[in-house]
């Protein structure tokens, strides 16, 4: 499975919303994140297919491991970049804006060493 932006912009909707509901459908998806339903359709089945998720005859959506770890990893570069995006003085709302575009470029190394400076600089 090739990880993509828009692979990963969905992975991590999944899990925010898995934490907000008990339940996740594709339309919580599609109203989360206004797009329509059909896209989000193809966008499910997609994910399925790559065994990213899974699907209950009722419609529930849940991320499998593998899918999970992709939305989580993406989650967090999300966080972190927005944190020191906060801290250099950009306000909240354009940070993560920002993040969400910076979180599927940016290298390995170039993350670790964020993590690494923020966490050198709790306060």
């Amino acid at each position: 499975m090739i990880r993509n932006e828009s692979i990963e912009d969905y992975l991590e909707q999944i899990l925010i919303l898995s934490r907000q509901k008990e339940f996740v459908r594709s339309i919580d998806i599609a109203n989360s994140l206004n797009y329509s339903k059909p896209s989000i359709s193809i966008a499910m089945k997609k994910l399925l297919n790559n065994s990213l998720i899974s699907i209950d005859a009722k419609g529930h959506i849940t991320l499998t491991k593998e899918g999970l770890k992709i939305a989580l990893d993406t989650y967090e570069r999300h966080e972190t970049i927005a944190t020191l995006l906060i801290k250099l003085g950009v306000n909240k709302e354009t940070a993560l804006e920002d993040a969400c575009k910076i979180e599927h470029d940016i290298s390995e190394e170039t993350f670790n060493a964020i993590k690494n400076f923020l966490d050198k600089n709790k306060q």
